[in-house]
């Protein structure tokens, strides 16, 4: 399987290059695109594996949301330069209900299918739910309520100050778990056992993999979004559904790789930590830091999410903490969470 995604990466960068220069079609172009980001992905994921190994599942879970999310950032501030303001709300929203359901859902489901019952840091799980709590069901739907009585520069404001506040959070966060309570919620039965493993790479060769596979995702993710409108034309596809699922899973191709990868050797503290880590990274940090980047272009972006995103997401959040709240999990949940993703795929494609 290695050699092939090697292939695939080795034949499909440099025809994305050329692709993009020489303007050939945008279906064909799609197509080329999206196989190198998942065949890029597949190193990111063995980079990531090296990089748990040697730091840690927490650490190495936090540097596979980064670099996957660096993805969606930069394609997100290339769409609000443009003024897609509708298209980064809609990623957004994909990449939280991404995370939780499609990339939760798909781990637990290939991971379950080789062992009976899975286990993760139960300790973990409740403290993410928490932040998940806040972010979506908080500082997401609390702009929606009051902003309908709002002019919009006070709608700006609002979405600013919260915005700052969820950094500020963030940061409190990482703080908390990786520095002042390293090490004070450790349950899991699997460490003793990791510990012994030899990591694939080197840490510094693992992470140069990592930056330099970041670097090729994000300029072909940059070209990938220009095909959006013809390819949209031809299969019939909306705006919003472009940006919660084409875009969503296109950017986040790389988690969605690791995650499933380390739930398969049945390393859930990793699966987990990339799967809901990656989603708090995205609603405190990315969506924050692009309302205050929005700033500086010719249009501002509010964090005022549609009644639908709101619904859809603030769902994918309590389904996930109800599932994830025992440490425990199995291919069932999984299945569930996947069926929760494709019934919210078919609304957003039907809207």
């Amino acid at each position: 399987m290695g050699r092939i995604f090697f292939l695939i990466m080795a034949v499909g960068v440099p025809l994305s290059i050329v692709g993009s220069l020489m303007h050939w079609p945008s279906t064909l172009l799609f197509i080329i695109y999206c196989l190198s980001i998942i065949a890029l992905a597949s190193y990111m994921g063995r980079a990531t594996e090296s990089l748990a190994i040697i730091a840690g599942p927490r650490i190495g879970g936090l540097l596979n949301a980064t670099f996957g999310n660096a993805v969606e950032l930069i394609i997100s501030i290339f769409a609000l330069r443009e003024g897609l303001i509708g298209i980064v709300l809609a990623s957004l929203t994909g990449s939280v209900l991404g995370n939780l359901l499609l990339v939760a859902g798909l781990s637990f489901f290939i991971g379950g299918l080789k062992y009976k019952r899975q286990e993760f840091n139960v300790y973990d799980a409740r403290h993410n739910s928490g932040l998940l709590m806040f972010a979506i069901i908080v500082a997401f739907v609390i702009p929606e309520v009051f902003s309908a009585e709002m002019t919009e520069p006070r709608k700006l404001s609002m979405s600013v100050g919260i915005s700052i506040i969820m950094i500020v959070l963030y940061l409190a966060a990482l703080y908390f778990k990786l520095v002042s309570h390293r090490g004070v919620y450790q349950t899991n039965k699997n460490e003793a056992a990791e510990d012994h493993e030899e990591p694939e790479w080197s840490g510094k060769r693992a992470t140069l993999i990592l930056f330099l596979a970041t670097l090729a995702v994000a300029y072909i993710s940059e070209n990938l979004v220009h095909t959006f409108d013809t390819v949209a034309e031809q299969f019939g596809w909306t705006e919003l559904f472009i940006g919660v699922i084409i875009v969503a899973i296109v950017g986040n191709a790389a988690e969605h790789a690791s995650a499933v990868i380390m739930a398969y050797k049945n390393k859930m503290d990793v699966a987990v930590e990339i799967a809901i880590g990656s989603t708090l990274q995205i609603a405190m940090f990315v969506a924050p830091v692009l309302v205050i980047i929005s700033l500086f272009f010719q249009q501002a972006m509010p964090l005022v999410f549609t009644l639908p995103e709101l619904v859809a997401m603030a769902s994918a959040v309590l389904l996930m903490i109800v599932i994830s709240n025992d440490g425990d999990t199995n291919w069932f949940e999984g299945a569930t969470l996947l069926a929760a993703y494709i019934i919210m795929g078919i609304g957003f494609f039907l809207l």
